[in-house]
């Protein structure tokens, strides 16, 4: 499906030769990662789509939609991802994908932008992972790769798992009552998979003392930080267990991974509260 490319800027072009010369070398050029859901090595299907995703979470969107050949660009290393700063071999591999996914608050993406002078398409992408929101970003990008069979197959799949960890959750809930929560703006997800009630969010600022006092005075039982911006201990002195949330799947791009990893460490923080 790789599309025929158009012109790219010649200062663009160089820093393309640069990437190509050092791959031939043989040197370390691969922080765009590629995976695939069959495990057919990129570019074997050449009816399937070329995307590129800035990180594992549009990577993760992209491969359940039904895409087969991913390449990731930011390393899962990386902690923070907007903190990337891309390598000429990251944008060679822009340059020849179909599609491009990125997330508007990632700094690089104009870089992305500028990379893709072929006629790659560029796809902006809602990072969230509310189960409601991450199935609407699967069914569009199913409709963009043409393969909504496979996005449609996923959901399904997601929609029994999903239920399935909400039910266990509810079963775990302490004393048979919701877990109050305060959770990062940007792990609530989390907190609706659990059921619980949120009293209180934070982030993605650091936390300021009046919001330390109030949010502690709501005494939740638990808080639903955010691991890719977290500042350690949120509510230090109010009791309450703190959960590490992660939002990034892992080199798979198991998305449904982390719905289950979540789940895992609510039910084992709920079970100590």
């Amino acid at each position: 499906m790789a599309r025929s490319r158009v012109r790219i800027t010649s200062v663009l072009a160089l820093t393309l030769s640069t990437a190509f010369t050092l791959t031939g070398c043989g040197s370390d050029s691969t922080s765009a990662s590629s995976a695939s859901s069959d495990g057919e090595s990129a570019g074997k299907n050449k009816d399937a789509p070329v995307v590129v995703a800035t990180t594992s979470w549009e990577g993760a969107f992209a491969k359940a939609a039904g895409a087969k050949d991913v390449k990731v660009v930011v390393p899962e290393s990386v902690q923070h991802a907007p903190d990337y700063d891309p390598k000429p071999s990251d944008l060679a591999a822009v340059a020849g994908a179909d599609f491009v996914l990125y997330a508007p608050f990632e700094p690089y993406a104009a870089k992305f932008k500028e990379a893709a002078g072929s006629d790659a398409k560029l796809v902006e992408v809602n990072l969230d992972n509310d189960a409601d929101k991450a199935k609407a970003q699967v069914t569009r990008l199913g409709k963009m790769f043409g393969t909504e069979d496979a996005a449609a197959k996923w959901i399904k799949s997601f929609d029994t798992e999903y239920g399935t960890l909400q039910k266990d959750l509810k079963a775990a809930w302490p004393d048979g009552k919701a877990p109050t929560v305060v959770a990062q703006v940007f792990s609530t997800w989390s907190a609706k998979l659990a059921g619980a009630n949120v009293v209180g969010t934070y982030g993605p600022e650091a936390v300021t003392a009046k919001q330390l006092s109030d949010l502690s005075g709501k005494k939740p039982q638990l808080v639903l930080d955010n691991v890719h911006m977290t500042t350690g201990k949120v509510l230090p002195d109010s009791g309450a267990r703190q959960v590490e949330i992660v939002n990034y799947p892992a080199r798979d791009l198991d998305l449904l991974a982390v719905y289950k990893n979540a789940a895992t460490a609510v039910e084992k923080a709920m079970a100590g509260s």
